[in-house]
């Protein structure tokens, strides 16, 4: 994707071969200069865990513990995660973690070192959408769980809404064309069963009513269990 000053975001010139497993993915993606994120990021922070899990979980960016130690899920979103999962009858050292981006977006306040979260944009999502294709294609899970509203859109497109579409087993959209461009995708992965959409677990922490909320990201979990269990 190109952008107003002609500049070109786009992972794929930096990934290798077709016939790459996730060892070789993860250390190609160590170099990738795709987009700018890179730049100011500690680390890449590439997908981990099961090779041949069932179930794939997708977020939106890594966090600040996520890009200081290069692993997905390892700070207090990703605990909360690794709870629900285990809540929901899903073994989480059975899952596959990534996210739609792989390098830590975060802006810092005036005179402040804390580094706070910053949505992805639409051509940094675009620009590391091969990544996460390539992750998909070697994995090759029977169900993908979007977790959160910019996961959602990097693979359902821009009109994916969290509160109209989670809990439910939607279809799989194919990993061919450009999801976030709003084009139909044109290929149908076999497999893949469908998707399921829910929040992502750092919305638990944020929440008023933790209980709660949490409550519904086990039940929206617990869906994809009894998916895989039938």
């Amino acid at each position: 994707m190109t952008g107003a000053d002609g500049t070109s975001y786009d992972a794929t010139p930096y990934l290798p071969g077709s016939r790459a497993g996730l060892p070789g993915l993860r250390r190609a993606a160590a170099a990738c200069h795709g987009c700018p994120l890179y730049e100011d990021a500690t680390k890449t922070v590439f997908g981990e865990g099961d090779a041949d899990a069932r179930v794939l979980l997708v977020g939106e960016q890594p966090g600040d513990q996520e890009d200081r130690q290069g692993r997905p899920f390892v700070g207090p979103a990703g605990r909360v995660l690794e709870r629900a999962l285990a809540d929901a009858g899903i073994d989480p050292e059975q899952a596959y973690v990534t996210n739609a981006v792989k390098h830590f977006k975060f802006t810092v306040r005036p005179g402040r070192k804390r580094r706070i979260h910053k949505a992805p944009s639409l051509r940094e999502m675009t620009a590391c959408r091969p990544w996460l294709v390539a992750e998909l294609r070697v994995v090759a899970p029977e169900i993908v769980v979007a977790l959160g509203a910019t996961a959602g859109k990097a693979l359902l497109g821009p009109d994916f809404r969290v509160t109209r579409d989670r809990g439910t087993l939607l279809p799989w959209p194919g990993l061919d064309g450009d999801t976030t461009s709003g084009e139909k995708p044109s290929g149908t992965d076999a497999g893949i069963r469908g998707l399921v959409a829910t929040i992502h677990p750092s919305a638990v922490l944020r929440a008023d009513d933790r209980e709660a909320v949490y409550g519904g990201l086990v039940s929206d979990l617990g869906l994809v269990a009894k998916v895989l269990g039938a």
